[in-house]
């Protein structure tokens, strides 16, 4: 199977780094560098705050096309808020980051509208439960709720059977332990995969282990925070339900693994990607130099050449 990678030495460069996202990256080195530990901080004034757009990421507006359906689930009801054509060539489940207990499915529309228009899918993104109020495994529940209403649901609610799955940082590592699910519980399987800097080994990677405290939206403390308040017990971390690079990732779908070489988290996407070709399966990895954590998000060239990265690549499977 096609294995595609754009990785070389040459990437780390700091020459390769260009004007606006080496502005980008002192910004963020500036508004981190005295900011308070993650955790002396509440959850709900984190989560407000990120609503805001105060801090390194800016709010994203709302779109008016974008509606919210609810449907059951294990603890509770789902919002599902979706951007829909009026054909939808597919479905695209997407699931937001933000470290488990962070962001909204409802603080990313121009991404769900931009899959809507740029590829005529269904765009679903799952309002899954944060932690630390709900520590694993109720995200990864709600996300396998949400995957198996869309499959049950998608011909009549859609009239297409073509599913594609995505999401960033932790929502990337939701997606791949959700693909995880339905393969081993269901016996469903997506046609594509769209994996954007995720965290896939939550017994941590060298480069996380190593990266220090030097604080580009994530650190070596951040990244090793999240995951306790997510994964609370140290036993969970090496089993493929919270690690999925531990899974059998045999008989996958066609996947796009996406990171910046400034992002503790390289070396899951790098061990990710390796692992998921090794396995047979199509394997296409673009690293970005001077891309921190959460790069697009912050606009210029960087996020223009990960767009198309990402455009090119669900145009050539819906193909």
């Amino acid at each position: 199977m096609p294995f595609t990678s754009n990785l070389t030495p040459a990437l780390f460069d700091e020459a390769l780094i260009d004007a606006e996202t080496r502005a980008v990256i002192d910004r963020i080195d500036a508004a981190l560098a005295k900011a308070p530990p993650i955790e002396t901080v509440p959850p709900t004034v984190i989560r407000e705050a990120r609503a805001r757009g105060d801090g390194v990421f800016p709010a994203r507006p709302k779109s008016a096309r974008a509606m919210t359906r609810e449907i059951p689930g294990p603890g509770g009801p789902i919002q599902l808020r979706l951007v829909a054509p009026e054909q939808p060539r597919g479905v695209y489940m997407h699931i937001h980051g933000g470290g488990w207990m962070n962001g909204a499915n409802d603080q990313n529309d121009p991404l769900l509208e931009h899959l809507c228009d740029r590829h005529g899918l269904a765009v679903v993104s799952v309002g899954y439960r944060l932690a630390p109020e709900n520590p694993y495994p109720a995200a990864p529940d709600d996300c396998e709720a949400a995957a198996l209403w869309l499959a049950a649901h998608a011909a009549t609610q859609f009239g297409t059977d073509w599913f594609a799955i995505g999401g960033e940082s932790a929502g990337a590592h939701l997606a791949a332990v959700t693909m995880l699910r339905m393969r081993d519980r269901h016996g469903f399987q997506f046609q594509a995969a769209n994996l954007v800097y995720g965290v896939f080994d939550l017994a941590l990677t060298p480069s996380v282990r190593n990266w220090g405290a030097r604080r580009l939206v994530l650190n070596t403390h951040t990244i090793t925070w999240f995951r306790d308040v997510f994964a609370t017990d140290p036993a969970t971390w090496p089993t493929p339900d919270v690690s999925p690079i531990q899974g059998d990732l045999h008989g996958f779908p066609p996947a796009l693994f996406t990171v910046g070489t400034l992002d503790p988290l390289i070396d899951d996407t790098l061990f990710m990607h390796a692992k998921w070709a090794a396995a047979g399966n199509h394997a296409e990895l673009e690293v970005f130099p001077g891309g921190t954590h959460g790069f697009p998000a912050f606009g210029g060239p960087l996020a223009r050449r990960f767009r198309d990265r990402v455009d090119d690549f669900l145009e050539r499977c819906l193909i």
